[in-house]
């Protein structure tokens, strides 16, 4: 732990080796680290958005082991929303002090290629100052096969309709191995990569995320965190990372025993230490659940993403989080972490910071 220890204070790089170690160490000792290094970036401050999650429709032509969300058409519990539904949903958001819409759903068979660009445009149209994060690299790569365009293509008319970002789901984890297993029929790794890079030349910021918690080993989450740091030296266009908690119930991998809290922050902790390069750490707190969320903001974390406001995928899966939080219940929950809330937009700047501690 003392040459960990060392390189970090000397702002030397991790190494792979070092990364594996990091998931063997005491965990209050690489809490300890990582809280050094997330104070060293973000200072004393936690942010947080004002924002809404919208999932179009569940209704997907794919089968991933690990997913709860997705439905066959014509099978039971399928959706898909009408843009007049669409719009009713983003409707709601009029008068708060919302910021962002979040945008993702499955792959659908049978919606016309019109739908996701009158979709961005309605919403911009009523809402014009909403931020659309819209379409994982997932959706985005199928849209290219399926409507016969190329990925820049695809960004191009999307943003041309109101798209403002990209998230960063899809990337579960990078390595073949894992991913043949639990999702072998989706993009690849490096079709992941490949299109989040089309979006960053083209101006877009993006999210990035590795899934943990089902059948990966420690050397796989530092493989996927190296993987996004060369990239992120590569292009600068991801704004945070967020490791994303695997909840295996009501998916075929239901067998597994899910993640325990010290987990999920020894995986804040060490993506802090590892992903040198991103200059925010997002623990997702509908995943993990508002108490280990509040205490990653001392293991590495310095985002607790937001007000969410209706959450499918996740409480498809058996989540027992709440499907969305208000804006004091977040402040206060960052409060009593001793760390200052400060309200951002989705590229983090900075629009309301909190009464000091």
């Amino acid at each position: 732990m003392d040459t960990v220890r060392e390189k970090v204070a000397k702002g030397e790089r991790l190494s792979f080796e070092d990364g594996v170690f990091l998931y063997s160490a005491p965990l209050i000792e690489v809490g300890e680290l990582a809280n050094s290094v997330r104070e060293r970036i973000n200072g004393n401050v936690a942010y947080w958005v004002s924002n809404r999650h919208l999932n179009y429709s569940n209704v997907c032509v794919l089968t991933c082991l690990f997913c709860a969300f997705a439905r066959k058409p014509g099978e039971e519990g399928a959706y898909e929303y009408s843009l007049e539904e669409a719009f009713a949903k983003a409707e709601e958001l009029r008068g708060t002090n919302a910021t962002e819409i979040h945008i993702v759903g499955g792959l659908h068979p049978d919606l016309p290629w019109e739908y996701y660009t009158d979709l961005l445009k309605g919403i911009k149209a009523r809402l014009p100052h909403l931020h659309l994060k819209c379409f994982t690299a997932v959706e985005i790569d199928f849209f290219a096969r399926k409507f016969g365009k190329s990925i820049e293509q695809v960004l191009r008319e999307l943003m041309d309709a109101g798209l403002d970002s990209l998230p960063g789901g899809g990337a579960e984890m990078f390595a073949e191995r894992v991913r043949k297993k639990i999702c072998k029929f989706k993009i690849t790794g490096q079709e992941w990569k490949d299109i989040h890079k089309v979006a960053h030349r083209l101006g877009l910021k993006s999210t990035a995320t590795m899934l943990y918690g089902h059948i990966e080993k420690p050397e796989d989450c530092v493989d996927h965190m190296i993987q996004l740091r060369e990239m992120q030296d590569e292009t600068h266009g991801f704004t945070a990372f967020i490791p994303l908690l695997f909840h295996p119930e009501n998916s075929i991998l239901s067998h597994i025993r899910k993640s325990s809290g010290l987990l999920d922050l020894r995986h804040i902790a060490v993506s802090r230490l590892m992903i040198d390069n991103f200059p925010h750490i997002k623990v997702y707190w509908i995943m993990t659940g508002s108490r280990v969320a509040q205490v990653a903001l001392s293991f590495g974390a310095d985002d607790m993403d937001g007000t969410v406001r209706e959450e499918k995928i996740t409480h498809m899966a058996g989540a027992t989080s709440p499907q969305q939080m208000t804006e004091d219940e977040l402040k206060a929950l960052i409060r009593e972490a001793r760390r200052v809330p400060v309200k951002r937009d989705t590229v983090y700047t900075s629009l309301e910071v909190g009464a000091p501690l």
